[in-house]
């Protein structure tokens, strides 16, 4: 089997092949070696079968009964003797039979192997058995069979028996052919095997891929709704898997997945209707507070102007007035600017200098606060980009206004622009303490605050940022925040056209 530890990280498709592979293999494995042993077992058979064949005949021919009347004596008494119609050689004998008789240990002359192909007169050769192939057959004791290694023959199933005449007569027939068969059935196996997984794999992958199509639609599926932008706004969920079949796996999936794609395209609509009906009543409702809080500014600055003499505590609560008016008509216009922008309201697109603009938006924040040190970063050509002129000034008077609102006096604050290709960046940098940890993920949502290591004597509404944020979104940019004590880096990026 395949380790599980190497099928982590694979697709399905190759786990399947490798796992059906691995299986194919497995259950090869099992029959080849059950089919090995079976033709072990049958052909171990045939060789004993021969064996007692072989000794039965070499008794006759060597007169290991010599009381019988199957004795006859042996043919010729010189070596390697040919011919002679001796029954050792006869029917039934196969090539490499042996006969070894001893007799206190002593090899006798009825002794030898058959040899068929050195035969003259018709008769196979009996040929006389080497010292070694005497010394390994003369270990051999009376009972069952064995298996010996003789030098120069190979390997032998031999059997013992005593003689009536108290010699010890060993017989053997060779295995050279059932050990040739086996190799020759290991070998057709083996290949039979590799041959079978290999195509066995080569098809397996075709169908399992074939079978995962569905699955890849889903997947695709899936992939396609997560590249969607649910986060706000109107959410066009159409997407659905087309293999909904309940009868097999992957068309439950797919059902599934419709189901839940279903309801969420269901809380995708209740909130964006929500939503819309809240931005309805934020832009309803700064519109409508626009008027009375100009009333209120309009009155409160006529009375303090009035030449009636007003009490000094009566008049700094008109001044007192008149500044909260003022902030909360600011307020109200960002709440106002923040609605249509989330409404998808166009901006105007036009040319801007936005070298220009930093020099402007630097030059009023200067007036604003002297007690900072303000550079400037610009290229020595003027950089311009497609936008709303106003809504980039706004961008930029943010970001100053950010920078010198929450850092003590001193902190120098420097913007620059970096042209990048298709994209410009706007850099504003300051040394102050930086922004806390805690606070830097939430820096750019409506009404975050700082902690008062940031300053916020001059004070806000929490919106600046927000209002960055939607600005450069509506135009297609990015604006992201590196910080940590002494460097606070906002960088804008805005495409060129």
């Amino acid at each position: 089997m395949v380790p599980s530890s190497r099928l982590r990280g694979r697709s399905l498709r190759s786990r399947l092949v490798l796992t059906t592979s691995a299986l194919l293999v497995a259950v090869a494995l099992v029959i080849g070696v059950v089919t090995t042993v079976a033709l072990y077992l049958s052909l171990m058979n045939q060789a004993e079968a021969r064996l007692d064949q072989t000794g039965r005949l070499s008794t006759r021919f060597t007169g290991g009964d010599r009381d019988g009347d199957g004795y006859r004596p042996p043919p010729g008494s010189e070596a390697n003797a040919c011919g002679g119609g001796s029954d050792f050689g006869g029917p039934g004998q196969v090539d490499g039979s042996l006969n070894a008789v001893f007799l206190d240990g002593q090899l006798q002359a009825r002794s030898g192997v058959l040899d068929a192909s050195r035969s003259d007169l018709g008769s196979p050769c009996i040929v006389t058995l080497t010292t070694a192939q005497t010394a390994e057959l003369s270990t051999v004791f009376p009972g069952g069979t064995h298996r010996r290694d003789l030098p120069g023959l190979g390997q032998y199933l031999v059997s013992a028996r005593v003689t009536g005449s108290g010699e010890v007569q060993v017989s053997g027939v060779p295995l050279a052919d059932v050990n040739r068969t086996l190799l020759t059935v290991v070998g057709v196996e083996a290949a039979a095997v590799l041959g079978g997984v290999a195509l066995a794999a080569v098809a397996g992958s075709f169908l399992v891929r074939r079978d995962l199509v569905p699955l890849q639609r889903v997947a695709t599926t899936a992939g396609r709704v997560s590249e969607l932008e649910l986060d706000r706004g109107e959410v066009d969920l159409s997407l659905r898997v087309p293999d909904t079949d309940e009868a097999t796996e992957v068309g439950k999936v797919g059902a599934a997945l419709n189901r839940m794609l279903d309801n969420v395209g269901s809380a995708l609509e209740a909130r964006h209707a929500s939503e819309q009906r809240v931005r309805q009543f934020v832009a309803d409702a700064s519109h409508e507070l626009r008027t009375p809080l100009a009333a209120i500014r309009g009155y409160a600055e006529l009375t303090r102007r009035s030449g009636d003499e007003v009490p000094a505590d009566v008049r700094h609560a008109l001044s007192r007035v008149e500044s909260e008016a003022v902030r909360m008509t600011g307020l109200v216009e960002d709440l106002l600017l923040l609605a249509r922008l989330d409404s998808g309201r166009p901006l105007d697109r036009e040319p801007v200098d936005l070298t220009m603009t930093v020099l402007d938006a630097v030059s009023d924040a200067q007036v604003a606060g002297r007690d900072h040190t303000w550079r400037l970063d610009l290229p020595e050509e003027a950089v311009e980009v497609v936008g709303d002129p106003g809504r980039l000034h706004q961008v930029l008077t943010n970001l100053l206004a950010n920078a010198r609102a929450h850092t003590p006096p001193g902190t120098t604050v420097t913007v620059g622009i970096v042209p990048d290709g298709g994209r410009t960046h706007v850099d504003v940098v300051d040394d102050g303490p930086g922004i806390p940890a805690d606070l830097l993920p939430d820096v750019f949502e409506r009404f975050a605050r700082g902690d008062s290591s940031r300053s916020r004597a001059a004070g806000s509404t929490g919106l600046g940022l927000a209002i960055v944020q939607a600005v450069v979104a509506s135009h297609h940019g990015t604006v992201t925040v590196d910080s940590r004590p002494g460097r606070t880096a906002f960088r804008v990026t805005l495409p060129t056209t």
